[in-house]
């Protein structure tokens, strides 16, 4: 007897189907202005820090962890190089040792990145992931909506300053479920104070915000979670799933949304 076949679909958390996060470099002071407008709406995102530049322009190493606390830190070389000039060792470097002092400072491993200055080479590319590097960030905009092809080379919907309100309503407006999207947001806070424009930003977060398909997330908790989804095991019948690993995934079966706990088998 031939078993009849579902549609399965992966979701994001609790049967979401769209995604927000925001990328944020230097850990300038400015930070400090912008982590509160994130709290406010409930948005979250992820801080890459220079663990080598201090000075009265950087947010002290003393307050990284109470500021970006629900947020996520994560490297962006100790001296900020530009690093497709510089010797493969020193790359490893410059990444190794920032990972080790920002770790030292957050208390978890920090296993994400973005290009310092945008500068790569296909030779560091393959280096990250032998330093513990997940992902990493270039620059650049898409204005779209998928999900990355390579988490190495992740290249963000746009930068606050291009067409972030137009694409955010764009965002907003996606309802078709059987589509995951990614609405990604990098830059520096500092440009909101050398631009004057901090009404753009929360503007943008408070049209965002509270929406109940939209997860907000930071970048490592989508590379994470992703991975995940990607590991679940289905019967070829496709009535069943096992889930290997310790957090729930959460999949659509003929447009039903259902949870798949850590550790568990279900029937579909």
């Amino acid at each position: 007897m031939t078993q009849p076949m579902h549609i399965l679909y992966t979701c994001f958390p609790e049967g979401k189907h769209k995604v927000l996060t925001m990328s944020y470099d230097d850990g300038t002071l400015a930070d400090r202005r912008l982590v509160e407008i994130f709290r406010k709406y409930g948005i979250r995102g992820t801080f890459h820090l220079n663990s080598g530049l201090c000075g009265k322009e950087r947010i002290p190493k003393e307050e990284w962890k109470a500021l970006y606390e629900g947020q996520e830190i994560s490297c962006h070389t100790v001296l900020h190089p530009t690093i497709e000039r510089s010797p493969i060792d020193q790359v490893a470097v410059q990444v190794l040792e920032d990972r080790r002092e920002l770790e030292r400072v957050a208390g978890y491993p920090v296993r994400g990145m973005s290009y310092p200055n945008g500068s790569y080479t296909e030779e560091i590319v393959r280096l990250l992931p032998m330093l513990g590097i997940e992902y990493c960030r270039v620059v650049g905009d898409t204005d779209d909506f998928g999900m990355p092809e390579n988490y190495l080379t992740w290249k963000a919907t746009c930068h606050h300053n291009h067409n972030l309100i137009e694409n955010g309503k764009r965002f907003l407006a996606l309802d078709k479920k059987q589509y995951l999207y990614l609405m990604y947001v990098w830059g520096h806070s500092f440009e909101f104070d050398r631009q004057g424009n901090w009404e753009l930003i929360e503007e943008f977060c408070e049209m965002m915000a509270g929406k109940d398909d939209i997860w907000y997330a930071t970048n490592i908790e989508i590379v994470d979670y992703m991975k995940a989804a990607k590991n679940l095991k289905f019967t070829v019948d496709g009535d069943r799933v096992y889930n290997p690993g310790a957090a729930s995934v959460w999949i659509s079966v003929d447009g039903e949304i259902r949870e798949v706990p850590g550790g568990a088998m279900i029937r579909i």
